[in-house]
Parts: C-alpha cells; structure tokens; sequence
C-alpha cells in the first residue's frame, strides 16, 4: 500500500508540481488548501482543486482562520508595538502548516505531510532527522523553516528540495498546469500591499503615537510619525533633514523614540538570540564555527556562536554586519547544513 501523504496546495506552481513529483514517487497523495485569513484568495482553492483534478487526487479545504490569527497575526501585532521586526512566515510554518496541518493530516490517517518549500530533510547515523538547504539556492527557504521539531521533520516531505524554479516551472508547463506561469508571492500573504501599520490601525485598532527622533546621545533630533512605521536600517523616507544622510539605528518602544545615526552605526559584530532551536542536536555545549544568516536574504556571514543561559546564544561574527534587527531570526549553518537559529533579542 502506498504511503498517504497530505499536501498543502496554495494553488500556486511550487505546491502543484509537488502534487506531481509525490506522485510519480509512488505516494497517495491528497491536496490540502488552508484558509487562513480573510484576505485570501478565494482563487487559491479554486486553482488548488483544478490542479488536483488534473492529477486525479482527493482535494480538502481547511478553515484555520482562528489558530492563524491567535498564533500568526497577534504575534505580528505584538512584535511591532514592542518596536520589533517580527517575520510572521517562521511563526506561521512552526504553529499552521508543520503544526495545526501536520496534526490534522495524522488525525485522518496521513503518515506525512508535504508542501512546496525549497529545501531538503535527510537522516543522519544516529537517526536523527537534518534541514539541509535546497538545491536551488536562490529559492532556498530553509531559513523560515529552523524551528522545526524532530517530530515534525520526521512527517514531513519537501519534494522540490532537489529541483531548481526553471524546472518546475517547465514541469508545470508539460502537464498543463493552470498556475504554470503564476508569479511567486513576494509580500506577507495578509499583508500584501506591504502597509503594515495601516493593517495593524484596520485590525487591532492600534495608532502608533507621534514621538522623538534622538541621536545615539539621546539628543532631540524632531519628531517622527509613529515608531511602527519605521524598519532598522532605513533611510529614506525619515522627514527630517539633518544635513547628512541618517539612517534608522535602533527603536525604543518604553520611550517611543527612533534613534538616527551615521551608517557606520548600523554594524555589529555581537548578536544574541533567545528562543534558539537546535536541529542536528539538542543542545549546543561548546562554541561553534557556522556561518549565520541575519535575514532572509543575507548572505550567511562567518560566525562562531557560543551557549548562553536560558536558552540564547551569543554571536560573534568574523566582520561586523550590517543592521541586526530585534524580532527577526538568526539562523545557523554548517555547509548545507541548518544548524538551527533564534529570535535576535
């Protein structure tokens, strides 16, 4: 009997080629569309159905409006009135699709669950499961996916890990696939015109108050429009004129207050992160040489990171970098390995 796998389709080209390459490896494979929001897509499901007639599989919808919004929408809100930097996509993959589906998918008598991610699991001698990045390293996501369990990567299947984006598309394209050409998502899927403190105002009913430009020294520099609206790093947008080029420093929720500075006071060269999950093991008992990636698209930088207490670890990068941002994940790396990461504190 083949393995039952249940497959989470968002209706786009990634999720509906895996459909196919899973079913080609021999698995009875049902598509899974999750409703998490009230600004998805009605079309999402739509596609996603289509493409499992396509194929001749099984296709459920899944309201998880409720659990999407306590675990993935609240933490984004919080996060940003505490002045942090939040990426709700690595709470979402953690509670909603490795956790909310995952339970689900074993509830109907699935034995795994799959989606479209670009990376790769394996096991090592000991059986121990390992996150490796993905063959298509310009598509990698092993980043948001650090905090998986060894629970959840033993159930779970990454069946694009091994292909680049040109040869799914051109597989798409060979069964006809109605998303062949769809474009990928860019934005965060329940924010998609990127106006985060107007869906936080429209959500929550939050305004973030007026409050203090200050230099590094504390100094009144002007006043600035509201705390939430500004990133660590930024520099256009600030009006203000100093006279110079300044960028976003730091943010201080308990004083309301954006810091400006010259560039140069962007770079660190010491990072500690806090809520850290391990993959390779379960604890880190010594120091370690990886290479540290600070965000999404940051080209993984030479590291050592050192066990801290309570469960943080302390960076030292060989150079410094730039702009480390409170709330956003550091993610730890050993060749392809995912060593594994944590929240910068």
């Amino acid at each position: 009997m083949s393995e039952k796998v249940l497959l989470g389709m968002s209706g786009g080209v990634d999720s509906s080629v895996a459909a196919n390459v899973l079913l080609e490896k021999g698995y009875d494979v049902t598509g899974i569309t999750l409703e998490l929001c009230d600004c998805d897509n009605a079309s999402n499901i739509t596609d996603a159905k289509k493409v499992c007639e396509r194929f001749g599989i099984n296709h459920i919808a899944e309201n998880l409006k409720n659990e999407f919004s306590k675990f993935v929408i609240s933490d984004f809100i919080e996060r940003y009135k505490l002045a942090k930097t939040p990426n709700p996509c690595i709470v979402c993959n953690k509670f909603i699709k490795f956790g909310a589906m995952l339970d689900k998918a074993l509830e109907l008598g699935f034995s795994k669950i799959a989606t479209g991610h670009y990376a790769r699991i394996s096991k090592n001698e000991n059986g121990r499961y390992i996150l490796k990045k993905a063959k298509d390293e310009s598509k990698d996501q092993s980043y948001v996916l650090y905090g998986l369990t060894q629970h959840q990567l033993s159930h779970t299947l990454f069946p694009l890990g091994d292909y680049t984006k040109p040869e799914i598309r051109k597989m798409a394209k060979k069964n006809d696939l109605i998303n062949a050409n769809r474009p990928d998502s860019q934005d965060i899927c329940f924010v998609p015109d990127g106006d985060y403190a107007a869906f936080i105002e429209k959500y929550d009913g939050f305004v973030s108050p007026q409050g203090d430009y200050v230099d590094i020294n504390g100094a009144f520099l002007g006043k600035h429009k509201g705390i939430i609206n500004y990133t660590i790093g930024q520099r256009k947008g600030l009006g203000i004129a100093l006279g110079k080029p300044q960028f976003v420093i730091n943010k201080n929720a308990e004083t309301n207050a954006v810091v400006l500075g010259d560039e140069e006071h962007l770079f660190k060269t010491e990072v500690l992160v806090n809520n850290v999950n391990f993959i390779p093991f379960d604890n880190l008992n010594g120091e370690m040489r990886v290479k540290t990636k600070l965000r999404y698209r940051h080209i993984a930088a030479n590291s050592v990171i050192y066990p801290c207490e309570k469960n943080m670890v302390k960076i030292v990068f060989d150079e410094p970098q730039r702009a480390p941002s409170s709330g956003q994940a550091a993610v730890f790396y050993d060749g392809d390995i995912v060593v594994g990461g944590g929240t910068i504190i």
